[in-house]
């Protein structure tokens, strides 16, 4: 073989194996080749769960506790009951008894129109009865006022000493806003009981004949 023929078989060679080397390289990056009958396996990134955050709702203040329920003192009575008496007495005088309706509980304007009241309190105006004297004259009461804190309501019972004729109440009051108002009410003017006679011996008179008793008035009465 002559020198030239030598060069070119080396130069060959050499070419043979930069292509060699070339190829291996792109086959190392490429991975290796799947198997017949195997199919590429593609990796699929999963989505993350979503978290989803509620926002909590601001806490409701508590409502406000009801007011508490208080006896009301001597005085706070006494002018209950004088305006109460003085509300039916103007009814009574004028025959409009709006003004007794309107300023009674809820309960009681549901219950009486001022209608039912003129008709209850009927037997009044025909006797002329006038109770304008209970502005004058302190109540007495019979009965401790008695509260019903759970219900809010207030009963009052007691009587105008009144001569004639002596006027006997009973009052039922409920707590509406902070102010008592007027529930139900029984009025019964009746005949006073005598004063006692003084303690001073008189002659005993022979078969005495007895009086019969003076019947009391019937009581006009108006509660839900």
């Amino acid at each position: 073989m002559t020198e030239l023929s030598m060069r070119c078989a080396a130069a060959l060679s050499a070419s043979l194996v930069l292509l060699l080397a070339f190829g291996g390289q792109a086959l190392a990056q490429r991975g290796p080749a799947p198997a017949p009958g195997e199919s590429k396996a593609k990796t699929v990134a999963k989505p993350k769960p979503k978290v989803e955050t509620k926002q909590q709702a601001p806490a409701q203040p508590a409502p406000p506790s009801a007011p508490s329920v208080v006896m009301p003192d001597g005085e706070k009575i006494v002018l209950l009951v004088r305006t109460t008496l003085n509300t039916l007495n103007d009814a009574i005088q004028t025959g409009n008894y709006t003004v007794l309706r309107d300023r009674g509980a809820p309960g009681f304007r549901e219950a009486n129109s001022a209608a039912r009241l003129s008709q209850i309190f009927s037997d009044f105006a025909s006797r002329n009865v006038d109770l304008s004297v209970v502005s004058l004259i302190s109540p007495q009461l019979t009965e401790t006022p008695v509260l019903d804190q759970d219900k809010g309501m207030l009963n009052i019972k007691g009587y105008f000493p009144t001569q004639p004729v002596q006027i006997n109440f009973e009052l039922l009051y409920q707590a509406v806003e902070g102010r008592w108002r007027l529930f139900g009410l029984s009025v019964q003017p009746s005949n006073a009981e005598p004063s006692p006679a003084p303690a001073t011996p008189t002659p005993e008179a022979p078969n005495p004949t007895p009086e019969a008793p003076s019947p009391n008035s019937d009581a006009p009465k108006s509660q839900p």
